[in-house]
């Protein structure tokens, strides 16, 4: 099986920053890491070609320091990696990373599936995957949870839903967007580190997939981030010192009679 695997750089979920004229996330001088939930994807990925064979491709769009990422995915077992990183990708929306992804999906070749993490830890949207889908023409298949078997033409696969499961045979090539319960994500390897020091990931821009800059980057995006701020918790309260007998019961029915206007007792 041809197996593509977009994946996302992020930043450490306690370091993330937004820029609040620009409505963008701040990336300069962050650590960054896979998106956890992308790790799901790769490993089942891998598991998928170790047992019919084939190859998985790591695919990610972000800034030159993104290689990082496609490379410690490498460690893990994937064949290659692929970035995109140009400055028209710049300030991209759901959309236009989508739309971006999907173009150099299109000069990847065929492949028989496109495997993408529930979301990203950084937007939190859940809309990449079906968007990519999308764009291509391909069905799609969210929230998976078990990848049960292969056959002929299609996969069969569990889908999460809020009273249970849902069984589906999707066919292929389709895209599937994936949980927490469909694999264990390994440990990169020794010998998967030496690899992925030594192999040569193509850095594919906006010219080398044949991306129109009209769709591409903030330009591309039809969201806009309007305004941002950081909500103030302010809170009013009573307190009553007790420091005698007196006092504290003063107190405690001043505690019971609050209670009691909430219907808290």
């Amino acid at each position: 099986m041809k197996i593509i695997v977009p994946i996302k750089q992020v930043p450490e979920t306690a370091a993330v920053k937004m820029d609040e004229k620009t409505g963008t996330m701040v990336r300069e001088g962050v650590e960054a890491i896979i998106n956890p939930l992308d790790l799901y994807g790769l490993e089942l990925a891998i598991e998928l070609r170790e047992k019919f064979g084939g190859e998985v491709t790591a695919l990610s769009m972000g800034p030159p320091k993104a290689e990082t990422a496609l490379r410690e995915a490498m460690a893990m077992g994937c064949d290659r990696g692929v970035l995109l990183s140009d400055k028209a990708f710049a300030g991209a929306d759901t959309w236009a990373t989508s739309y971006t992804l999907a173009t150099a999906i299109g000069k990847l070749g065929e492949f028989d599936l496109i495997i993408c993490g529930e979301r990203a830890t950084d937007g939190d949207t859940g809309q990449v995957g079906p968007a990519i889908a999308s764009f291509l023409g391909l069905p799609v298949a969210t929230y998976i949870s078990k990848f049960e078997e292969r056959r002929e033409g299609a996969v069969r696969v569990h889908r999460l839903v809020e009273d249970g499961y849902e069984v589906l045979d999707v066919r292929l090539p389709c895209v599937l967007t994936v949980v927490k319960e469909v694999s264990n994500p390994r440990l990169p390897t020794l010998g998967g580190k030496i690899k992925a020091r030594q192999s040569e990931i193509p850095v594919w821009t906006a010219a080398s997939i044949g991306a129109d800059p009209e769709k591409l980057g903030l330009k591309g995006s039809p969201t806009r981030v309007v305004k941002i701020h950081k909500p103030k918790v302010s809170r009013q309260c009573t307190k009553m010192a007790a420091s005698d007998e007196a006092s504290a019961d003063k107190a405690v029915e001043a505690l019971v009679e609050f209670l009691d206007k909430r219907d808290l007792i």
